[in-house]
């Protein structure tokens, strides 16, 4: 006897309060929302005066989102400073795995690993008012003096380089540039780009509010059931032909 598979369920609205999401239900669709805010908190707890995101919270939601029947859409929210690299590219990667429609929507910043983060989603849109910053990676602690430490950093930074290029469209060459400009930060090395120069520039979609990018994710939705809907007819068509012929029973094939 076969068992039944049990369903997951949607993420809880009331999940705001302690993770930033929340689920919407319209004719249109259902999206989960989820925010990305503050500082990305990697294996290591943040001061508790630090607004962060923590990636324990958002990796099942992200999973969770993708199996339940429940949701058709993922929308990301982003304010944030960047933070820890592979907890960032953890998240990304997620988001950039789903089948389902996904759109980011970069507000007020999304800087430093914030960027790979926002071009995961399948439309990517920024604030004309929002910016990111773009700048080589760096460590934190004791680094010690030798070849093999700043081939490290390298490697990190090439995985970076190539998620942005695989996922945008702007080119490493060009983005590697915005990382070694010198001429911009006071005490740092890398580039400030505003929302027009970052949709320019290839690395974001489009600029757009919030408005734009329901609109974005809705039409998806949209296409994606369309595509369901046509499928299921044919599976219908052909089934109802196999039917009719075991059976030898002459019938029309219903209109598609």
């Amino acid at each position: 006897m076969s068992e039944e598979t049990p369903s997951i369920a949607a993420p809880e609205q009331n999940a705001i309060a302690e993770t930033g999401s929340i689920t919407a239900r319209t004719s249109r669709g259902t999206i989960h929302c989820i925010t990305i805010v503050g500082q990305i908190e990697g294996h290591m707890e943040l001061p508790a005066q630090n607004k962060t995101t923590k990636y324990e919270h958002l990796i099942p939601q992200i999973a969770a989102v993708e199996q339940t029947d429940e949701i058709d859409g993922l929308l990301v929210l982003l304010n944030t400073v960047g933070g820890d690299v592979e907890a960032g590219l953890a998240i990304a990667e997620l988001i950039a795995g789903m089948k389902k429609p996904t759109v980011s929507l970069v507000l007020g910043g999304g800087h430093s690993i914030g960027v790979p983060l926002a071009v995961a989603a399948k439309k990517s849109f920024i604030a004309v008012s929002a910016a990111m910053t773009i700048h080589p990676v760096r460590m934190n602690g004791t680094i010690i003096a030798v070849p093999q430490a700043f081939e490290y950093l390298a490697k990190i930074q090439e995985r970076i380089v190539d998620f942005i290029t695989s996922h945008s469209h702007i080119t490493a060459e060009r983005l590697q540039q915005l990382m070694r400009e010198t001429g911009q930060l006071t005490a740092d090395v890398g580039t400030v780009i505003s929302g027009n120069q970052a949709a320019a520039l290839g690395l974001i979609d489009a600029v757009g509010t919030l408005s734009d990018a329901l609109e974005a994710l809705y039409t998806m939705i949209g296409e994606q059931k369309m595509q369901k809907e046509t499928v299921n007819n044919r599976l219908s068509v052909c089934l109802f032909a196999l039917y009719a012929l075991f059976f030898s029973v002459p019938a029309a094939v219903p209109a598609r």
